[in-house]
């Protein structure tokens, strides 16, 4: 029987990993986003100030391709033409290359492709007095400030998109993973979990705790087995290539 597989990445991220779906010969795919991207209508003052500071930072990083999308948009309305002797980073192989077509040239994590990943690279080991800007969404972990601080770097954020649950109405998620017999969810970020349980009333969730999930990280596995899931796999991290292979793990466990 075909494997009913639900993809929960956020619109306009989610074709790549459909398209490698479909050619690992899952038939039945389907795409319902657990997280929507807003951009912020106006920067505040202090957030625009970095933004004209950008020639006073050593490092500058990227946490995903959303703050690409949306923080250089900001950025380029002030600088048409990017300042040089910036070390450029990006967290995950879809971040790198979106820097790439821009011209840059960042620096990756190759394996762990979180922040931890990131502050493991040699660029950022020493970094005391230097000038950190992190491009992020409002919110989000605080490992990779914390650090940096710890490291005695001198660390700012540029908040240039939030990040919101998507709205649907009462029952439409539940509806939807029982009329498209959903198997197994793939699961994007924790915050990404975190939605699916709210738009999910508790019976609800009660019903679909044996559902499978892929996660991206340890951590989301962990939220996921606190919230009551029972088959829950974790990816390598949160590449296509690593949750589609978590995926097949799933499967073949199955």
């Amino acid at each position: 029987m075909a494997t009913s597989v639900l993809v929960t990445r956020p619109a306009g991220q989610a074709d790549e990993l459909l398209r490698a779906l479909a050619q690992a010969g899952y038939a039945s795919v389907h795409h319902q986003p657990m997280l929507e991207l807003v951009p912020l209508k106006e920067l505040a003052a202090a957030q625009r100030q970095h933004v004209l500071d950008l020639d006073c930072y050593q490092h500058v990083i990227f946490i995903s391709s959303n703050a690409v999308r949306f923080g250089l948009e900001c950025i380029e309305d002030y600088w048409p033409q990017l300042p040089s002797g910036i070390k450029w980073y990006a967290i995950g192989d879809a971040t790198a290359r979106i820097l790439e077509a821009r011209g840059l040239s960042p620096l990756s994590p190759k394996e762990q492709i979180n922040s931890e990943g990131l502050l493991a690279l040699p660029e950022l080991a020493q970094v005391a007095g230097q000038r950190v800007l992190i491009v992020k969404g409002t919110g989000g972990r605080k490992t990779l400030r914390e650090t940096l601080h710890q490291r005695e770097a001198r660390v700012d954020e540029l908040a240039c998109y939030r990040r919101a649950c998507p709205e649907m109405a009462s029952g439409s998620l539940a509806e939807l993973l029982f009329r498209k017999a959903v198997d197994v969810v793939m699961i994007s970020s924790g915050e990404g979990l975190h939605n699916m349980l709210t738009l999910l009333s508790d019976k609800e969730s009660t019903n679909f705790r044996d559902i499978g999930l892929v996660v991206p990280s340890p951590r989301v596995a962990k939220l996921a087995q606190q919230a009551g899931f029972n088959d829950v796999v974790t990816a390598a991290n949160a590449s296509d290539a690593a949750m589609l292979q978590a995926l097949q793990q799933w499967r073949a466990g199955d």
